[in-house]
């Protein structure tokens, strides 16, 4: 689940909860479990609130440790910062902490204040920022989130909605079924429509490479050059002897 879609109680509970369909989901592995439906843990039965708990201690052990080593752009802590936020997490004393990492009490101290201040910072720009920006932006300005397998992120990715909208109008003849009129030079719209095109693609579905080949025939004359395209631009991967594609 991407990062910009979670709160942050979600993120520190480990779950989100989507009540307009009564789903609990698991933020690491994306697991569903439905309201008024009842769950088989370990010969337990459980409804589904209690459910998506008992699976992140089964499976996932401490939501803190997939937190702390998030593979994200958004996590700039050091590996010496993560060591220490995890024994803070376990409870340790600073003066078991300062034994354990052969340093003074008061290094550790400091460290921990240096956290809290860091948390403040983090407290008031949110703020700042909830009432300066949040659902306050006009639809057509919301800027579209960038898929999960996004390589070299840059201003190519930078796209609002109204952009995106004026690109599929132009660029595609038909909508349903999906028929692309030419494939453009300019980045940007190249992202817009290979993500369109690869909502034709099931997700935790392997595909054949004539699979993907027919899928794509029915889009654009030159579908080896999409292929190309949704491998390089991040939103399909496969295994190196092109036997198997999915989307990532």
């Amino acid at each position: 689940m991407k990062l910009e879609e979670l709160t942050i109680k979600e993120l520190k509970q480990g779950y989100k909860y989507d009540e307009i369909n009564g789903v609990y989901k698991c933020n690491t592995c994306d697991l569903e479990f439905v309201d008024g439906e009842i769950y088989d843990i370990d010969g337990k039965l459980y409804e589904a609130k209690l459910a998506i708990k008992r699976h992140l201690l089964k499976k996932h052990e401490r939501n803190f440790n997939y937190l702390l080593n998030l593979d994200s752009k958004y996590n700039n802590l050091t590996s010496n910062q993560k060591e220490l936020l995890d024994y803070f997490y376990q409870g340790l004393s600073d003066k078991e902490i300062a034994k354990i990492l052969n340093v003074t009490t008061s290094t550790i101290r400091h460290q921990r204040f240096m956290f809290k201040e860091k948390a403040l910072k983090a407290k008031l720009y949110l703020a700042i920022y909830e009432q300066a920006l949040l659902n306050k932006v006009k639809e057509k300005d919301e800027l579209i989130p960038i898929h999960k397998g996004a390589t070299m992120v840059d201003n190519r990715y930078v796209t609002i909605n109204e952009e995106k909208e004026h690109i599929i109008n132009t660029c595609f003849t038909s909508l349903d079924p999906l028929k692309l009129k030419e494939f453009p030079a300019r980045e940007k719209k190249k992202i817009v429509i290979l993500g369109e095109i690869i909502k034709l693609f099931k997700k935790d579905k392997e595909y054949l490479e004539k699979e993907v080949n027919e899928i794509l025939k029915g889009v654009y004359d030159d579908f080896p050059l999409i292929r190309r395209y949704l491998i390089e631009y991040g939103f399909m991967d496969r295994k190196k002897d092109c036997s198997l594609y999915w989307v990532r």
